[in-house]
């Protein structure tokens, strides 16, 4: 054998051996020891949060729940399970009561004598005025079927509607979970949050083609792979910036029309946080009654969201 490939093969060994001897970096140690303690305490977050959203669409009055919305006119309408009513709701006595909506909005019920109804959880046995969800404050809510199911007043553009909830619906009681993307700080960016002038409101079309004025406090923008995107942000009235949204995933992995997700007040400091681990599918992705946002032009993504929640599963 040449000896200077006889003294390479040597010098190889010997640098493996050392290389295998090499004591780790204690300061390297440390900081992987740091990165993954990281890691697994955001992961520990994300999955909390995600845990209490489940929570929240199981309540006996969550998203799941939803039987029906009935439109109701100007005038007076019988409400109640009987073929014989002029609303008639999915679950129920078979009369609950004569229900009359004026010209100005206001809604009274006269209900059924004997039948037994709650008002916002007490004993309802005289007319009451129903607050709908447009009024401020919380929509008063006529339980029945011994608090089990329940309906209040929503007002969706210039239209008012029942909203019916039954703590037995199927999309409830056999909800077959949700699906994600992985969980990835690759989707998870510190953006700068651009405030528009004071009052500013965006047109937002829901699902039934009805266009809302929305509070528009300005627009989020955030950089992935170099290229900048910008959010539109609605204010519902909690400080939270909301963020509707589609992107490339939608109709695909994700939910077709949109996807929600929330976004830190940045107050006087100019940014906040986006993390799409935390974007979460429309109540309109488990139920045909409810009347939700669509994004607006601006807000639908040329980026693929690989991350928070995916389509819902089919329902048994």
């Amino acid at each position: 054998m040449n000896k200077w490939i006889g003294l390479s093969l040597v010098t190889v060994m010997a640098l493996g051996l050392n290389a295998c001897n090499k004591e780790p970096n204690p300061e390297e140690t440390k900081a992987n020891a740091a990165v993954q303690a990281a890691k697994i305490a955001y992961e520990k977050q994300i999955k909390k949060e995600r845990g209490d959203r489940i929570d929240r669409l199981m309540t006996p009055t969550g998203w799941l729940s939803l039987v029906g919305m009935h439109w109701i006119e100007v005038g007076t309408t019988r409400v109640g399970h009987g073929d014989d009513n002029g609303t008639k709701l999915a679950v129920g006595p078979a009369r609950i009561g004569m229900l009359t909506l004026t010209k100005d909005g206001k809604i009274t019920l006269q209900p059924e004598h004997g039948t037994p109804l709650t008002i916002d959880g007490k004993p309802l046995s005289g007319p009451a005025h129903l607050v709908s969800d447009a009024d401020g404050g919380e929509p008063t809510v006529i339980g029945f079927n011994d608090g089990n199911a329940s309906f209040i007043v929503i007002k969706r553009g210039d239209r008012y509607a029942l909203r019916v909830r039954d703590a037995f619906a199927s999309t409830r009681s056999n909800f077959p979970g949700l699906d994600y993307f992985p969980i990835s700080k690759d989707y998870r960016f510190q953006a700068t949050f651009i405030p528009h002038e004071k009052g500013k409101k965006i047109e937002i079309m829901n699902v039934l083609g009805m266009v809302e004025q929305m509070d528009n406090p300005g627009e989020v923008v955030f950089t992935k792979d170099g290229r900048e995107y910008h959010l539109d942000a609605v204010d519902e009235g909690d400080g939270r910036l909301f963020l509707i949204f589609a992107d490339r995933t939608s109709g695909h992995e994700s939910y077709p029309s949109a996807r929600f997700l929330y976004a830190a007040n940045p107050g006087g400091k100019g940014n906040t946080v986006v993390d799409f681990n935390l974007a979460y599918n429309p109540p309109c992705a488990f139920t045909n009654f409810s009347t939700c946002p669509t994004p607006p032009l601006q807000n639908r993504l040329d980026l693929r969201v690989e991350a928070g929640e995916k389509k819902p599963r089919t329902h048994p």
